[in-house]
């Protein structure tokens, strides 16, 4: 299967009933297969890793990108997250300056598994892709399983914020009901977008007022810039550390 693993083993509650759905039917056998006949590696090589690390019902933000890092040793599973030690990615960096933006603190770790294990899911639309070649594997059939997932968080009982970032990102707003939920949306990170456009993701303040509306749900806010959150260790499922205690006034 080009190296990559597509055990549920780990996934629990709907993410589990979603995903083996999914894996069971004829779009499943799709992605297997294009794993399978791919020529050069295909990553990340645990495609359902944002999903073990942010189990449905702990899902309080949900951040979309687009599809997985291409390069070897980047993609992790989680949607911009690179392992702790490898070189940040532009998209990677421009979400760091716009957190310098927001609060005038620089963020360091480019692992996102601290943000994970908050609430936040970060889920790019089309799961896994080719070495070399951004999406590749558009249209297999990924985009129809993170559909559903979008609709099983939708029926949550709580308010969810969705960030979304980009068209692919964006395409995802139909299935969101706007009445009980909230959606920041803006332009995909990249430097190829990020500072331009009607809605540039630089200056959009999307994590403040994210933040904003957690609070006004009587949730906590998130520890965007990981002060008081160990590193993760990104061989790992991402739950070591501590829990977030940051002054509530950072954010």
């Amino acid at each position: 299967m080009g190296g990559v693993d597509f055990s549920t083993d780990a996934l629990t509650g709907a993410w589990r009933e979603e995903v083996d759905r999914f894996m069971a039917s004829e779009w499943g056998a799709r992605v297997r297969a294009a794993a399978v006949a791919a020529e050069a590696p295909v990553y990340p090589p645990h495609p359902f890793r944002a999903l073990e690390a942010t189990p449905c019902e702990k899902v309080r933000v949900v951040i979309f990108g687009q599809d997985p890092y291409h390069t070897p040793g980047k993609a992790e599973g989680l949607a911009f997250s690179v392992p702790t030690g490898e070189k940040t990615p532009p998209s990677l960096r421009n979400i760091f300056k716009e957190l310098k933006l927001e609060y005038g603190i620089e963020r360091t770790n480019a692992s996102l598994f601290d943000w994970a294990r908050q609430g936040v899911l970060l889920l790019n639309p089309i799961l896994t892709v080719e070495a070399g070649r951004p999406m590749s594997h558009a249209r297999l059939g990924w985009e129809r399983l993170t559909d559903r997932l979008v609709e099983r968080i939708n029926a949550l009982p709580r308010r969810v914020v969705f960030l979304l970032w980009g068209r692919p990102a964006q395409q995802k707003r139909r299935l969101i009901d706007e009445g009980r939920h909230a959606v920041l949306a803006c332009n995909h990170p990249s430097p190829l977008s990020a500072a331009r456009g009607a809605h540039p993701f630089l200056g959009s303040g999307c994590f403040r007022r994210a933040n904003q509306l957690l609070e006004e749900s009587g949730e906590a806010p998130i520890d965007w810039i990981g002060l008081s959150v160990k590193p993760a260790n990104s061989s790992s499922s991402g739950f070591s550390g501590t829990e977030s205690s940051v002054e509530m006034s950072l954010f």
